[in-house]
């Protein structure tokens, strides 16, 4: 069984109605995908120093606060309700500079 909270999911973009994609068959059945969360309190890093990277592209969803990140060769305000990608093989980190708590629904893909 696979459970998840659908009000933590954001929706697609799809007018007049409301969708939310959850898991895709394709991916669980061909365990290349990882799946999880990460709270990032005020004031922490990830990583604590430099860079990190993944064989794995790697996508987020802000679902509360915000984090400052680097990724390649920019650096980006990430916030609630908006996601990002980075590209397999590109080193970034996060820094939670806020007042509150930064929660990331992230999913890595292995291609």
């Amino acid at each position: 069984m696979e459970v998840v909270k659908v009000k933590d999911v954001a929706e697609d973009n799809r007018p007049g109605i409301t969708m939310k994609t959850l898991f895709n068959e394709a991916v669980i059945e061909g365990g290349r995908t990882l799946m999880g969360t990460v709270s990032i309190p005020p004031g922490a890093r990830i990583p604590i120093e430099g860079t990190g990277a993944h064989e794995e592209d790697e996508y987020g969803l802000v679902l509360k606060g915000s984090i400052v990140t680097r990724s390649g060769e920019k650096e980006y305000r990430v916030s609630s309700g908006e996601a990002t990608f980075i590209p397999r093989g590109e080193e970034h980190w996060a820094y939670n500079d806020g007042t509150e708590d930064c929660e990331i629904v992230w999913i890595l893909v292995k291609r």
